[in-house]
């Protein structure tokens, strides 16, 4: 009986940490911009954008994060202000971003904010395989689920909010 409580024990043991080692990183293309000054390198969210930014917000509603990160653009980290206060990163090279992941945040809950140009390459950096060709300007209601273990990455697309493409 002894060695059977040993078992099961050691068992749940194993399988909790095994499964502790999971990372969800949800991965979602900054709102939609202001574009009245097409000077303005840094636009705030556009009346559009905010709505699109209270929608991300209700649709994660049920999930903590851990940490958020957003680029030095305002759009990025104001998308998430609902969610979460981001750290502000420089992810031109996402697998920085990655290897930060890894080193600090392994089994937690994360959502990182990027751009058309960037998010299907974080998404390929975490391991996972890209679920559509690209993000076109006008992308804005896609969102990206991935469950990353070790150097591999499973990934479910959504949409939220307004569809973009009526």
């Amino acid at each position: 009986m002894k060695r059977l409580i040993l078992f099961f024990s050691l068992s749940f043991l194993i399988s909790t940490t095994a499964f502790a080692q999971n990372t969800e990183v949800w991965v979602v293309r900054h709102s939609e911009k202001d574009k009245t000054n097409p000077e303005d390198k840094d636009p705030n969210l556009s009346d559009e954008g905010r709505i699109r930014a209270a929608d991300l917000a209700i649709y994660l509603k049920k999930v903590k994060f851990d940490v958020g990160f957003s680029t030095p653009y305002k759009r990025t980290h104001q998308t998430l202000d609902s969610l979460i206060i981001p750290k502000v990163i420089n992810y031109k090279d996402p697998k920085s971003l990655v290897d930060s992941v890894k080193k600090n945040y392994v089994g937690k809950t994360i959502i990182v904010a990027g751009h058309s140009n960037t998010v299907l390459e974080i998404i390929e950096a975490f391991g996972g395989k890209r679920p559509m060709e690209m993000l076109t300007d006008d992308d804005y209601d896609y969102i990206f689920r991935l469950t990353v273990k070790d150097d591999k990455a499973k990934v479910k697309k959504d949409q939220f909010g307004r569809p973009h493409h009526l």
